[in-house]
């Protein structure tokens, strides 16, 4: 009987407490992610229930998957929702509880500080279980897959159109009113720490470089990367799935370099809908020949010049092979090229290692600091795709 304060290894003690006891797993968590449902489920507990946000701007966000959701209804578990859920309780069968501010995220069981306890005490069990049930009485019906199928439907258009947090257009809160004050929905930043990819787009050509006094904005207007990044008509971009980090960097001169400047998430390529029309082209004519997209939404932008940016030559001098994924793959089987100056060349994107992810988004975090970024409301005046 008894009760440990922790303070670290989150996903160590959700595994742990499954070896422990997995006839019956009861979820209290406001934002769910795939990669930490996926692995909570490789134990195969019997019995799984699970009350969450239904906020579509939590999905919209990045901050909360809704294919976590269809994942834990594929294996028979009852999830419901509630408004403005804050709790985080994880219950195994009768024998142990977690308490804890971590969220079952990848970020939160891993990467975040996090503080709670694990108990083994019946009695705090006990009140443990009655607080879900109580909870569970007030979150209304059980979630559906029609209904997952049309909220997938919903954020997925919201992000085609750019994901503009100002503009949460048919985004609402589906869950129950378990008797808190209903608050106005707050947008959180740009979700990175769980994507599952992150990649350099390279914006220029080596015959038009531009200086490092270009103004951001500039570009921004000029490549239209506020809601997409383009990609040669002759190859179509299949490499990018769904939540992927797009860091959008320009060639610069004076000298030669490429500087990022700006982040967003990126959509899997989706022929059609993501290749340029008759008014994208007459609009920006280059896109005759650059015709092929990766949408992007929640595209966040240094304010100033490229100067501004993060140079590229300096995470690759710093990271050597790590840099990119292909580089570092090669290094560790010994074979192919190393060399990331040679890894993106002719290549209208590449592929960041972890270490570069870390590397470039600690750096560029520091930029929007230190410099700002583009307003919102600026960025509002360019244009906007309308998906059908």
């Amino acid at each position: 009987m008894t009760t440990r304060l922790v303070d670290a290894g989150w996903s160590q003690e959700l595994a742990e407490a499954l070896r422990v006891d997995s006839s019956e797993l009861r979820i209290i968590s406001p934002f769910i992610k795939a990669g930490a449902i996926a692995r909570l489920l490789t134990a195969k507990p019997k019995s799984v229930a699970a009350i969450t946000r239904f906020n579509l701007g939590d999905f919209a966000e990045n901050v909360s998957d809704i294919g976590a959701l269809r994942r834990l209804l594929e294996h028979g578990a009852t999830v419901r929702g509630v408004k403005n859920l804050h709790a985080k309780v994880y219950l195994f069968g009768s024998k142990r509880v977690i308490v804890t501010s971590a969220n079952l995220t990848e970020a939160g069981l891993d990467r975040n500080h996090e503080f709670g306890l694990v108990s083994e005490d019946p009695a705090i069990i006990a009140a443990c279980r009655c607080y879900f049930e109580d909870l569970w009485r007030r979150s209304g019906a059980d979630l559906t897959t029609s209904q997952l199928d049309l909220w997938d439907s919903i954020v997925t258009r919201h992000w085609a159109e750019g994901g503009r947090p100002n503009r949460p257009v048919g985004l609402g809160d589906f869950g129950s009113d378990a008797g808190v004050v209903n608050s106005l929905a707050l947008f959180l930043p740009t979700a990175v720490a769980d994507a599952p990819q992150a990649f350099v787009k390279f914006l220029g050509e080596g015959s038009n470089r531009v200086p490092l006094s270009f103004p951001t904005f500039k570009e921004i207007e000029r490549a239209g990367c506020h809601w997409a990044v383009a990609y040669p008509a002759t190859k179509r971009p299949r490499a990018v799935e769904d939540g992927a980090v797009i860091f959008i960097a320009r060639l610069t001169r004076e000298p030669n370099d490429i500087r990022i400047f700006g982040r967003a998430i990126g959509m899997r390529h989706v022929p059609g809908r993501d290749d340029a029309t008759p008014g994208d082209i007459a609009r920006r004519d280059w896109k005759a020949t650059w015709s092929r997209y990766v949408r992007v939404h929640h595209a966040e932008f240094l304010a100033g010049t490229m100067a501004n940016g993060i140079s590229l030559n300096e995470l690759m001098g710093d990271l050597g092979a790590s840099s990119f994924a292909p580089t570092q793959s090669n290094a560790a089987r010994g074979k192919g090229n190393t060399d990331p100056r040679r890894a993106y060349q002719q290549q209208a994107a590449v592929q960041l290692s972890a270490e570069g992810v870390a590397w470039l988004g600690e750096r560029l975090q520091a930029a929007f600091d230190r410099h700002g970024k583009v307003p919102q409301v600026e960025l509002d005046e360019l244009d906007w795709p309308a998906v059908t």
